[in-house]
């Protein structure tokens, strides 16, 4: 299985289709105890729920997207949707198939366990939405900062590019760290030998915990600074030329400048509390040997849930989507 682009199924342990459980040591198959095997029941069910709920949330803001017409006008936030879908919609089919136990035979039930039981496609939808996430925040701070040079230079092929670029990398990123360690034996989905080995795996965890924490981090904080920065320049250009009266402008500037203080805060805080848990947790498994426990299984279910609540941090800023969403709403307690 994978844990922040395919890290978890080389770190932990290897889930199999019949909750059995192999460490990363390299050690032979052992059964789980009773407990561990119920918390791993209730953990999946808890998935099973949460992908339901992210793929409500996501269908309701992509609906609201396209009935309002902003899907032309945004596409990175529509991509960043379509995303979390996906993901969501993943977690469901991957938990659901992994409480089934079913039996896996011939090349399908390899790229069933390869694709779907270790949760590469799963991770495919998080790790693009990462990158997507970070291409938005890009995409506002060149608009703002250089405004000029977005208004001369940014076309919308880019725009389109860098939304399949999400999907690409992504998938390259998960596929070429599961599909070589994916294994079928017995009918049961596993991670192989290979993918066991403890300085690959660590290395792998230094790569990704640098790649999607720390430079998506950076990103955050110094593209909404700079806008940030620009704004309130804005705003005391406008305030020098305004009269003692505040102006209708200057009400626009403040509203402005306290929603992107808001949304910055807000995507970097919520981003580096829902992944920091599993980063740490993960270096605890590794160094301590240790098989899954409530520690990984609370810490994974805060990344998960945080595939449910991105939507909401974008797309319901924009007024047409908010109103849309709230029709809908009003509809539903008029017919109840």
């Amino acid at each position: 299985m994978t844990e922040d682009s395919s890290t978890i199924s080389q770190l932990s342990v290897a889930m199999t289709t019949t909750g059995m459980m192999t460490q990363i040591t390299g050690e032979n198959t052992m059964t789980p105890s009773s407990s561990s095997r119920g918390a791993e029941f209730y953990f999946q069910c808890a998935v099973v729920v949460i992908g339901v709920v992210g793929t409500a949330t996501n269908g309701l803001i992509l609906y609201a997207l396209v009935a309002s017409k902003q899907h032309k006008k945004h596409v990175l936030i529509v991509n960043q949707n379509v995303l979390d879908f996906f993901s969501s919609l993943m977690m469901v089919v991957t938990y659901s198939l992994q409480l089934c136990n079913i039996h896996l035979t011939g090349s399908v039930g390899y790229w069933l366990c390869a694709l779907v039981l270790n949760e590469c496609l799963l991770w495919c939808g998080y790790v693009g939405s990462v990158i997507n996430l970070a291409s938005i925040t890009v995409e506002r701070y060149l608009i703002v900062v250089h405004s000029s040079w977005s208004k001369t230079k940014l076309r919308d092929w880019m725009i389109y590019t860098t939304a399949a670029v999400a999907w690409v990398a992504s998938f390259i990123y998960n596929a070429s760290g599961v599909l070589p360690i994916s294994t079928v034996i017995d009918g049961v989905c596993y991670i192989s030998e290979v993918g066991k080995n403890t300085q690959a795996v660590l290395s792998n965890l230094i790569v990704s915990f640098v790649c999607f924490y720390v430079i998506i981090l950076f990103i955050f904080i110094f593209c909404y600074g700079r806008i940030l920065v620009v704004i309130r320049r804005q705003a005391k250009v406008m305030a020098g030329h305004a009269n003692a009266a505040p102006s209708t402008s200057q009400a626009k500037f403040h509203q402005m400048q306290s929603n992107v203080v808001k949304t910055m805060i807000f995507v970097s805080a919520f981003y580096a509390i829902a992944l920091l848990p599993s980063y740490a947790y993960s270096v605890y498994m590794l160094l301590n040997q240790i098989r899954r426990d409530a520690g990984y299984y609370a810490s994974a279910s805060l990344t998960y849930l945080y595939t449910c609540t991105n939507p909401f941090v974008y797309a319901v800023k924009f007024d047409p989507v908010k109103q849309v969403i709230l029709r809908l709403l009003r509809c539903k307690w008029a017919a109840e």
